[in-house]
């Protein structure tokens, strides 16, 4: 192979590598002078969006998977995870398995997308103990979870215990948090009428949400509405209220009051008894990044107005991984697949820009709207600067995501 082609490697087949492949393809699919690459851990794009879904059984996990070779034909893809990125060498190592070797990819301009994990902010045993809401597998879980409590539950005779098993605690009331609360809800409602002893009042779903208020970023006229639907088909949602540990029958958490009179006031801390915990509080960069030489606040990649890579022409940082400010607020935005999809265009068009000496585009983010599901058939939505909710809202959702 003759050296003077030029290496384009995409790291991560999430939203915003993907997209960033297609954009790619697009300028240079016809180009014997480039040659396209993509590394992931997974050989399908996840359409996370409607895990809580899957959770419930409302879709099928093949409706949301899609395989990467099937959506980016002209594109070299390996399946692997990174071990090292060396920006100096151009270089990106993988792990090699019991398998396979690891080896090294060489690279001309990289593109890094390597999206998040689930942040537990420290706290090893809600780590061990908790169900998270990030790949296939927890969805699946998720849901042989919720009818596993159910069988123990029917023919438990301790009513402490009993309890415990049906008590569900959802920690986190951002997007994930809320379908998740609300596609649990439907799911135990559904199939308790299989359990003669289970009734409908013995089942709890409990939202802990540090902030006053739930989704976040959303109209606040319509995170209200959402809060009373959810409150009206039984969902307990409490505000200002941070967990501490769980061990996996017991979860402590403490009340944030606005202004704190006694920092020593212990009578703040309460114990909710649960057997399931479902963690979607936050998410942090991968590994990876922070371990990279690539400057991070927060963990996340720094980057210009065009997503370069401070110091590493040529490298793009887009999606999860990637800190961009919102100059509205002066605050990061939120992690959104409408957000990396945005940002993998621009670094397409700034790549294309940089090898055919073109202009780059500064990126500049507006929001095509928001949407949630809360439960059967009733959603929110803002579109177009107008607010909708309920049977509404819940049509346009399932129409714009299947």
């Amino acid at each position: 192979m003759a050296r003077n082609k030029k290496k384009i490697v995409i790291l991560g087949g999430g939203f915003a590598g993907v997209e960033c492949a297609r954009q790619l393809e697009s300028y240079f699919g016809n180009n014997s002078e480039i040659e396209l690459v993509m590394i992931s851990e997974d050989n399908f794009l996840l359409f996370t969006p409607m895990l809580p879904q899957v959770a419930s059984g409302m879709i099928e996990t093949r409706h949301i998977v899609m395989p990467i070779r099937a959506i980016c034909k002209k594109t070299k893809f390996y399946e692997g995870r990174i071990k090292n990125i060396d920006p100096f060498g151009k270089l990106v190592t993988l792990w090699g398995t019991s398998e396979k070797r690891g080896f090294s990819i060489h690279y001309d301009y990289l593109v890094v997308a390597l999206g998040s994990e689930t942040n537990f902010f420290g706290m090893a045993d809600v780590e061990k103990n908790a169900y998270t809401m990030k790949t296939l597998n927890d969805a699946v879980m998720l849901r042989n979870r919720a009818i596993d409590v159910l069988e123990q539950a029917e023919n438990e005779t301790d009513p402490i215990l009993r309890n415990s098993f049906l008590t569900f605690v959802v920690v986190g009331g951002g997007f994930a948090g809320i379908e998740t609360a609300g596609e649990l809800m439907d799911l135990l409602l559904d199939a308790r009428k299989y359990y003669p002893t289970i009734h409908k009042g013995d089942i709890r779903v409990i939202v802990l949400e540090a902030l006053p208020m739930i989704l976040p970023g959303f109209n606040e006229k319509l995170a209200e509405f959402s809060k009373q639907k959810m409150i009206e088909r039984g969902i307990d949602i409490r505000l200002r209220t941070a967990v501490t540990s769980f061990d996996g029958t017991e979860v402590t958490i403490k009340s944030l009051d606005e202004n704190p009179k006694d920092p020593m006031d212990e009578s703040k801390i309460d114990v909710i008894r649960t057997k399931t915990l479902i963690w979607t509080a936050g998410v942090t960069p991968v590994n990876t990044i922070k371990r990279s030489m690539f400057k991070t606040d927060k963990g996340k990649v720094i980057v210009n107005d065009f997503l370069e890579v401070l110091e590493f022409p040529g490298v793009f940082a887009i999606g999860d991984c990637a800190l961009f400010m919102d100059p509205k607020t002066n605050r990061p935005f939120a992690p959104t697949a409408q957000l990396a999809e945005a940002q993998a265009k621009i670094a397409a068009h700034n790549l294309n820009a940089l090898i055919k000496n073109l202009e780059k585009k500064k990126f500049e983010y507006r929001s095509k709207g928001q949407m949630a599901i809360i439960g059967k058939r009733t959603g929110i939505a803002t579109l177009l600067g107008m607010n909708i909710s309920g049977f509404l809202a819940w049509l346009i959702w399932r129409n714009v995501y299947l």
